[in-house]
């Protein structure tokens, strides 16, 4: 079969379809991982954090999805560094695109063990394996050791830590770059926005209202 681009893929547009589904019961998911938790009111670690939400997608929208993936292709980057996989339904956007650049290559982030073992199977089946690194772990030590400037960020992962993880990769920023922030609506991203909306921090930023808001900024 042929198909005009990889989103519409059978096993990609399959794998999607399955994922979003699957996401729709996130609120009953978070309720019953809530009511799991130890007692106690002392803050989680990122890792503890990332167990406790092994079984929930916090996905992309799919408009978002299709955002990233146009931002991609026209930007057409090298390198696209994602730091908060989840289960990798943003993942496929990106990697979706790259490969219809014909050129590049996705290097994605994540703490859960579980998530990154189900989001490998997916990616196989999808067909996007080969375009796709999966670095396991707290992302600003796995980040440590890129070798490679980052051409194209997205920032989905903890909200506290995307900021953090953008000043770790901001030393190898070339002008031009795009660094994608999803969920700006959530609080936890105020000290984020603060700093790519600072224009002595050396960015043009724009706001997107796609579902909970995303943050474009282009690295001057």
């Amino acid at each position: 079969m042929t198909y005009t681009h990889t989103l519409a893929d059978p096993r990609v547009e399959a794998a999607l379809s399955r994922m979003f589904e699957r996401a729709e019961q996130d609120e009953v998911t978070a309720a019953r991982a809530r009511t799991e938790l130890p007692g106690g009111s002392a803050p989680m670690s990122p890792q503890e954090h990332a167990d406790a939400a092994a079984e929930i997608y916090m996905p992309i929208s799919a408009t978002g999805g299709e955002l990233l993936y146009n931002l991609v292709r026209a930007v057409r980057p090298a390198t696209v560094v994602e730091f908060g996989m989840s289960f990798g339904i943003s993942t496929l956007y990106l990697a979706a695109a790259v490969r219809d650049n014909a050129a590049g290559r996705v290097i994605t982030t994540e703490l859960s063990k579980e998530k990154i073992a189900a989001a490998r199977r997916t990616f196989t089946g999808a067909g996007l394996d080969g375009l796709i690194t999966v670095l396991e772990g707290d992302a600003r030590e796995t980040l440590l050791d890129l070798e490679v400037p980052a051409d194209f960020i997205l920032l989905d992962g903890w909200k506290d830590l995307c900021l953090p993880v953008l000043r770790l990769l901001e030393p190898r920023l070339r002008p031009g770059t795009l660094v994608v922030a999803d969920d700006i609506d959530m609080s936890g991203m105020q000290p984020y926005l603060d700093h790519v909306r600072n224009p002595q921090n050396g960015y043009r930023s724009v706001s997107f209202p796609v579902e909970d808001g995303m943050e474009i900024s282009c690295r001057l």
